[in-house]
């Protein structure tokens, strides 16, 4: 029974609080009243909004209660640390006596565990410790028992005492596998909970190409694009009827750049006005402005001073719903950049497995972007954005190695300004039961990135005041006008130059030229006694070269140091966003073999080096890194450069013809080749040596092989790296040496290597135009028939019907062959078919009977 100290203790519970409620479309006036009540009860003190302004009064409350973090002053009361809370945030505290952590009920939608309870039930100690951190760091809290009020329970099975007394009990708790916390912190985002649910957990069930259902977002409608989907002057009829209530003491701002005519414009303006507000045409004046563009001076000056900025379609959803909601909630509600964001105009991204309103609204986002949108996808597409993985668009992507990510990588490059790194794992996560549709939509336009980009502070402030930027057009055109005499100078004169004073006159006063003219140098600028002309040429020239300078600093930490006098911005060979061959991982291993890229150079070269060698196959160098670092440095001197590219050697030195990768891939570029006793005796003479006196003689591999080294170079020039110029040949992924390396020497001789899976769509690249019919082709072989190369194994075996019936699907003819046809067709530098090569089900019961 409670005592009278408890009682008293009770109704002062809220002694401290000074709070305001929010109302909100999940927050009616009738449970705020409520709240109120029981806050008032307990000593708590209300306070309105501001009857001038319309804004709550930060100054004097503590608390604000709201179920939403979209309402005006949301980030006004961060900035002053106020607490904002859910309404559970009083039930919890008058449950617990106490004022409960604010943190733990915020409803800020980053902390997407607020108002979740979690215990764990015999889980490791390990999993249960990360649980709990990131429960705890995303808003939730966590009781080491089973209360009512605990929300979920994590546990593997259904047999821990914790789980059998939630059934018992008959508990509101839900029953979870830990998958569904790991995705949840891997996404940054709470998915649904249904598939992880047990006793009979869909995850668990699920098959591998089993597609995930699809997620309805009509919550979307009116947020999908930057401008209204439907006409507007028609959308707005029903809204003249009804009295609005969110433009309330309002002054709204429409901007010019919204292109819309004078008669959608009136109605506007009747609207706003009709529901309390007020348009103005002073930016000074407005609390909201609307535009459709960032690079406006009013578009700066409403961000620096705090104002509601937004756009046409945002306006438009204010009206229809008659509710208030931020600008900087949906990204297409907030204004758009003219050019796009930067690097996006190179990317061409297509979607798969979203639909609806979802689908929509990301297509705008990649267009508002600057990227371009394709329905359909081809080859040439940068990246498929999909909500899960199942889908012929998605197999695909993998076989043409486009770049496969989810709708977060767009949304936050978008938010943040700046393009993401495919290499974070967010964006590269599919959980098997979900449909990340269900979360598109979520995530706001980065305040701090915006203002970085396009309203830095000072930036309105210095355009006009005497602090002008010594760059800009106006003061270069007064510089002009100032040095040539023109008579507009006289109407500037007074705002641009302050009056100077008798005692400081001779100071200021420029001198006068000299009158000793040095030959050649009639026009030399004379000098001056202020050093304020070699600070702006000095500050000029700095920021012309802050380009290299980043990029100076960039190449810095990579892998082998700067690259001096080699890669820079407008290099090809660099890496370039939304390159699907990512050069950046060829470029960190060759750093150590590359001596084009060396930096730490021992002795000054003699010279231009004259030959870029490969080397295969030479045993001088092994298990001695000191040696081939000194022997390296020793050939660089003699004008040898040492490669590790085939593409890129002009000499192939080798103890004799083998099959290794680096031989192979070299044949198509017709290098000279060489025997490795070259490099012995350079390095023995420490003169340069003639190459062709080291020709490579190897009849007993010529024998061996079945053709001739000299002629094979001699076709190799003839097809100049394009012998299977317009073939696309399969490979299975199980392949001995490795699908990577048959990918290699496919590439080097011009054609296109990919992955075959025994899926659907492993063919759409034959049916997409991937196959090139071109009459110039250097081979003479059958261009109708498609080439798969295996091994004899019996998991690729039972792969070769299904490419059988695909190949005839297509009107081609199906040939699955031994590695050795690529190996000897690339060595011989010809295409050239015999019965040997082929694979079939007959050749291996042959071979298992012998």
């Amino acid at each position: 029974m409670p005592t009278e100290d408890d009682t008293t203790s009770a109704s002062r519970l809220f002694a401290q609080v000074h709070y305001h409620i929010v109302q909100s479309p999940s927050l009616s006036a009738d449970d705020a009243k409520k709240l109120s009540d029981i806050l008032k009860s307990a000593g708590a003190r209300e306070h309105p909004r501001s009857a001038s302004q319309g804004r709550i009064v930060l100054k004097e409350i503590t608390h604000i209660i709201s179920s939403t973090s979209d309402f005006p002053d949301y980030d006004g009361a961060n900035d002053a640390l106020k607490a904002v809370v859910k309404p559970e945030w009083i039930f919890a505290s008058t449950s617990k006596g106490r004022l409960a952590n604010p943190r733990s009920y915020s409803p800020d939608p980053r902390m997407f565990y607020s108002g979740l309870v979690v215990s764990c039930a015999d889980l490791p100690e390990g999993d249960k410790d990360a649980i709990i951190g990131g429960v705890i760091a995303m808003g939730g809290l966590y009781s080491s028992t089973v209360t009512r009020m605990v929300t979920h329970i994590v546990a593997l099975t259904m047999d821990p005492e914790k789980c059998q007394a939630v059934v018992q009990k008959d508990l509101k708790c839900r029953i979870v596998l830990p998958h569904w916390f790991d995705d949840c912190l891997k996404l940054g985002k709470r998915i649904d909970e249904d598939p992880y649910c047990l006793p009979d957990p869909e995850i668990l069930r699920k098959k591998p190409d089993e597609r995930a259902p699809e997620a309805n977002r009509e919550d979307l409608q009116g947020a999908s694009s930057t401008q209204p989907r439907v006409h507007l002057e028609n959308g707005l009829q029903g809204s003249k009827s009804r009295r609005l209530s969110v433009f309330k003491e309002k002054k709204v701002m429409l901007s010019y750049d919204l292109g819309i005519s004078s008669h959608l414009r009136g109605t506007l303006e009747d609207l706003i006005t009709g529901g309390g507000g007020t348009v103005t045409g002073s930016i000074h004046k407005a609390d909201i402005f609307i535009c459709q563009y960032r690079e406006s001076t009013d578009f700066r000056k409403a961000s620096l001073a705090g104002k509601d900025v937004g756009n046409l379609a945002w306006l438009y959803h204010l009206i229809t719903h008659d509710a208030w909601t931020s600008p900087m909630k949906r990204l297409l509600h907030y204004p758009v950049a003219r050019k796009g964001l930067p690097g996006f105009d190179k990317l061409r991204i297509s979607l798969s497995n979203y639909n609806g309103e979802a689908r929509v609204y990301l297509e705008n986002l990649a267009k508002a972007a600057g990227a371009e949108f394709t329905k359909t996808m081809k080859e040439d597409n940068t990246h498929l954005i999909t909500a899960h993985q199942a889908s012929e668009k998605c197999d695909a992507a993998k076989e043409w190695n486009i770049n496969m990510v989810n709708h977060l990588w767009l949304e936050e490059s978008y938010a943040k300004w700046q393009i993401q790194t495919l290499a974070n794992p967010r964006y590269t996560h599919f959980p098997p039961c979900t449909n990340l549709g269900e979360i598109v939509g979520q995530t706001p336009i980065d305040k701090s990135a915006v203002e970085r980009h396009f309203f830095p502070k000072g930036s309105v402030e210095e355009s006009g005041s005497e602090k002008a930027n010594p760059f800009s057009v106006q003061s270069l055109q007064a510089q002009a006008e100032q040095k040539s005499g023109s008579p507009f100078r006289s109407m500037h004169s007074k705002d641009m130059t302050p009056k100077a004073s008798k005692q400081n006159r001779a100071a200021l006063r420029t001198p006068a030229a000299s009158k000793i003219i040095i030959d050649g140098k009639e026009n030399e600028t004379p000098s001056t006694t202020s050093s304020r002309g070699a600070k702006d040429r000095a500050a000029a020239k700095l920021i012309d070269q802050a380009a290299d300078i980043a990029l100076y600093e960039k190449e810095r930490k990579r892998v082998g140091g700067v690259v001096f006098g080699g890669r820079r911005k407008s290099n090809e060979d660099s890496v370039s966003i939304g390159s699907r061959k990512r050069s950046l991982s060829n470029d960190a291993e060759s750093s150590m073999d590359d001596e084009s890229s060396d930096v730490k150079k021992t002795k000054k070269s003699k010279g231009q080096p004259a030959m870029r060698m490969l080397t295969t196959g030479y045993k001088g160098w092994v298990d001695q890194p000191k040696k081939e670092s000194e022997d390296r440095a020793k050939l660089r001197d003699l004008g040898v450069t040492l490669t590790q590219e085939p593409a890129n050697c002009t000499h192939l030195a080798s103890p004799g013809i083998v099959r290794t990768k680096k031989f192979v891939c070299a044949v198509a570029r017709a290098p000279v080749v060489i025997s490795t006793s070259f490099i012995d005796d350079s390095l023995a003479s420490h003169k340069p040596l003639d190459p062709s006196k080291y020709k490579l003689r190897d009849t007993a591999g010529e024998q061996r092989l079945g053709f001739r080294l000299d002629e094979a170079l001699a076709r190799a020039k003839r097809n100049r790296g394009q012998l299977l110029r317009g073939m696309s040949i399969f490979c299975t992924e199980n392949i001995q040496s490795g699908f990577e390396t048959y990918k290699s020497i496919v590439e080097a001789n011009g054609g296109k290597c990919l992955p075959y899976r025994a899926r659907a769509g492993s063919m759409a690249a034959s049916r997409a135009g991937g196959l090139d019919d071109d009459p110039d082709r250097m081979d003479t072989d059958d261009p109708e028939y498609i080439y798969l190369i295996s091994g004899d194994t019996p998991e690729e075996a039972k792969i070769w019907p299904k490419f059988r019936n695909m190949a005839q699907s297509t009107g081609k003819q199906p040939r699955i062959v031994r590695n050795d046809w690529m190996l000897d067709l690339a060595l011989r530098q010809e295409i050239k078919w015999t019965d040997e090569y082929a694979l079939s089900e007959e050749n291996m019961d042959e071979d298992s009977s012998t």
